[in-house]
Parts: C-alpha cells; structure tokens; sequence
C-alpha cells in the first residue's frame, strides 16, 4: 500500500470540503498585491492609461466577488452589493496611504522620494495592505482579511490585525517585529519603531469580545523594542515612549516615558573578564 492510500479518508473529505467552499489563499494574495499595485502603478514599474485602469478596475472586481462568493451564501445582487461597497471605499483607501507615504517621506531623513517610500520600505507596504484588509473586516468579511494581513506578515515582519483601527499618517520606520494586536487603537500621527509591540495583558479566550490592545492617542512617537499592553492603557496624546519600555498602565498627554539603565564603561586594559561568553 502506497503513503497516499494508508492516509485517512478524513483528510481527503476535508480537503474537498475546504477546495470547495474556500477561497484560495493564493488568489487572495495575488488580489491583495493587484490592487496596491492598481493604486500605485509605481510599485509595478509601468506606465499605465486610463483605459488600461478601467481595465483593471474591471478585474480587481471581478476576483474580489470571486473571492467572497464562497463566503456568503447571498444572492447575486447582494454580493455585487459587497462588491460595489468596498470599491466606492477605494478613493478614501487610496487617500490614507498617500498620506501615508508623505509622512514615511517626511519623517525619514534616509526617504529621498515619494516613489522610494512606495516602492521599497516594507512598513508602508503592510500598511497598504492592512487598510485593504482593515476595510474587508469592517464589512464583516470573513477569512479574506487574516488571510492578507499574514501574508504580508510572511513578508515584512511586521503583523498588523485587520481588527485594529489606525488613523492618518501612520508611520513605521524599518518596522521588523512591530505587533499591533486586533483591539488596538491608534489615532492620527503616529510613529512606531522596529519591535514594538502594542498587546493584550491577557490571553484568555473568553476575552474575546473585549478590548484587549492599548489605545495610542495622536502625536504619540514609540520608539524601538518597546511593549505596550492592556486594553485599559491609554497613551495620551502628544507623548514620547523611549526604546525598550515596558508599559501596562496610562500615561498623560505630553508624557515622556523610558527606562533608565545604567551603563558602565571601563578601559579593557585593566579589566580582567569574570564570566566567558559564548555566542
């Protein structure tokens, strides 16, 4: 008997029942990336018409209703309704993360261009795709927006809930390890570090219907390596959160919050080393 045919019979009924009531991952992907590249034809490194756009438009609506009719079990009409829903919204997507971009450009002394922001840093592409995302979960689509925001998890590091709210001119500089838990709230102005982490205090999942993640008021600069945690913190507007902090309860407007280490330095010369290290 071959390794196929000693395997459960269970798995091929779920395989089957998965194929045929799922959307691919692939494809929803694959949409995710046709569309940031549909609203900034820069990323793809093309020259694009207006016709050429409509013709796009065309597609992109096309496989966005190919990909939640497995999901909803509505007429025709209602899913073109879902459809048209999210598409109207487009301009408004498009917007927020031309803002987006202007702040990557402004807050970035390393940011020579709008083009370079768009196509090369990897925090302005999770958050093009988490406001695509965070718009699906607002509709209550399921499974289509985790499946984007892992995916471009996979790809920059960076894991943004779909569920969190962020507000205007978000801004991620390098952006590696960052973690924005799905009750989070973050208001307009706002720039995080690499390796911060805005969590619950409690994993529980009877929890699951309560805000769990900290809200992040405007103006607020988070430095790298810093957590934030607890549905109940509160980070006041206008506040500077140092590197490497430790945070589970409010601060005030205009706060300045860090840890403060101490630091030695000794002249290796006339330092004899007690501990070896190995690395």
């Amino acid at each position: 008997m071959s390794p196929v045919q000693q395997l459960p019979k269970s798995i091929f009924r779920h395989y089957v029942s998965a194929h045929a009531e799922l959307p691919s991952v692939e494809s929803t992907q694959r949409f995710a990336d046709e569309l940031v590249m549909f609203l900034f034809p820069v990323k793809a490194n093309r020259l694009v018409s207006l016709r050429s756009l409509q013709k796009e438009l065309r597609h992109l609506r096309f496989r966005l209703s190919e990909l939640v009719l497995p999901l909803k079990s509505e007429t025709e009409e209602v899913l073109s309704h879902y459809v048209d829903q999210f598409f109207d919204r487009l301009p408004i997507i498009y917007q927020m993360l031309d803002d987006d971009a202007r702040s990557f450009l402004e807050s970035d002394p390393a940011a020579r261009s709008i083009e370079e922001v768009i196509m090369s840093y990897p925090g302005f592409h999770a958050i093009a795709v988490y406001r695509i995302a965070h718009e699906l979960q607002l509709m209550d689509i399921p499974l289509l927006p985790r499946i984007m925001s892992e995916y471009i998890h996979g790809k920059t590091g960076i894991d943004i809930h779909p569920g969190a709210t962020i507000g205007e001119n978000f801004f991620i500089d390098h952006g590696t390890g960052v973690v924005i838990g799905e009750t989070a709230h973050i208001g307009n102005n706002v720039k995080v570090y690499q390796g911060v982490t805005l969590g619950a205090l409690l994993v529980e999942k009877g929890l699951n219907a309560q805000k769990r993640h900290p809200t992040i008021q405007d103006n607020v600069i988070i430095y790298a390596g810093s957590t934030i945690l607890g549905g109940k913190t509160i980070v006041g507007h206008d506040s500077v959160i140092g590197g490497n902090t430790w945070l589970t309860e409010s601060v005030e407007p205009y706060s300045v919050v860090y840890t403060k280490a101490q630091i030695i330095i000794r002249d290796k010369k006339d330092f004899i080393e007690p501990i070896n290290f190995y690395i």
